[in-house]
């Protein structure tokens, strides 16, 4: 099939510096996907001219005459920037004109744009973020990541219920593992909230593995980690911190003396190798899950790197159907009522 994505060119940190090379370089390389170039048009092409690339019937520029900036609120976003990049990537979602849509722009107002323009699945209250990790044995799943700081048993159950639906998606595995986030694997541990969804995922039908704790994230236990926002921002944003500390370190450890200088030259393979292993830019890109339609969020400070590997997430998502499939998923819990 002929995918259609639409980039939000001026989001992130760097804009169309980096958006819109990331295009090109993604598109050499799956060109029977279109693209569609959202944003100030004059700032579009001159990166386009830059590049020596020109539009052209995949590769389509869509005017936009405002722009969310990082630090606008979400309901000033929502309300006043009708004509945003955001918003117009958005839209072309809704009308049929692309099949999912991109932006490195600020969370909250894509978040709330893309639940007002699209709504929600039917079953979902509430979408979630979700993103991928990488872990011991592979990678897993991780939702929600900060949309949904307070939630109840019954969202972190639809949690679970999407973060399967995608993982079964991608990863080819009709049985993903499903685990939520404790403070101990026994199931007096937690609060109410979590001992009341640990209850509802058992009886899901999902492969509900039980209570993880934290560093059963990264030791890959299971396929899926449901947690709410709060926690897993937190989870998330302690992570990268010790991943950087890490690198730190061995940096400053390899240039301590001549020795450990020298000791570097002949270590500089495997170094190379935990680098590429440990490149957060590989696992760029998280789903907005629950909404009718895929929006793809891209880490603001993403270089072209990493957001092409947020495209390629989002094409991921397309090929695989996730919509559809959380869709028929909730539909056999929740049947319609007769008549």
């Amino acid at each position: 099939m002929d995918i259609t994505v639409a980039i939000d060119c001026m989001g992130g940190d760097h804009g169309p510096h980096v958006t819109v090379p990331a295009a090109l370089a993604f598109q050499k390389g799956s060109p029977l996907v279109d693209l569609v170039l959202v944003g100030l048009q004059d700032a579009i092409m001159a990166e386009l001219k830059a590049a020596g690339a020109s539009p052209g019937p995949r590769l389509r520029v869509h005017q936009a005459s405002q722009v969310v900036t990082m630090e606008e609120s979400a309901a000033t976003a929502l309300r006043g920037k009708k004509d945003s990049s955001m918003r117009i990537a958005i839209n072309l979602v809704k009308d049929g004109e692309a099949h999912a849509c991109i932006s490195a722009g600020n969370t909250g107002a894509l978040m709330a744009m893309s639940r007002f323009v699209l709504k929600t699945l039917p079953g979902i209250d509430r979408p979630a973020i979700c993103s991928v990790l990488p872990t011991m044995r592979g990678r897993a799943y991780v939702l929600d990541l900060g949309a949904n700081v307070d939630c109840t048993p019954e969202n972190l159950f639809q949690f679970g219920i999407m973060g399967a639906c995608l993982a079964a998606a991608v990863e080819h595995n009709e049985t993903p593992s499903v685990g939520l986030l404790n403070i101990g694997v026994e199931d007096i541990k937690g609060n109410e909230v979590v001992k009341r969804a640990a209850e509802l995922l058992r009886g899901s039908g999902l492969n509900f593995y039980g209570n993880v704790e934290g560093d059963d994230i990264y030791k890959g236990t299971t396929d899926v980690v449901v947690c709410d926002g709060f926690v897993g921002n937190v989870a998330l944003k302690s992570s990268e911190g010790v991943a950087q500390m890490i690198a730190a370190f061995l940096r400053e450890e390899f240039k301590r003396n001549a020795y450990t200088k020298l000791a570097a030259v002949f270590a500089r393979p495997v170094i190379n190798a935990f680098r590429k292993r440990m490149d957060h830019r590989r696992y760029n890109g998280a789903s907005l899950l629950g909404l009718k339609g895929i929006v793809i969020k891209s880490h603001g400070s993403a270089d072209a790197f990493a957001f092409e590997k947020a495209l390629e997430r989002a094409v991921e998502e397309v090929r695989n159907g996730v919509p559809k499939r959380i869709s028929q998923r909730m539909a056999l819990l929740h049947p319609p009522k007769a008549a």
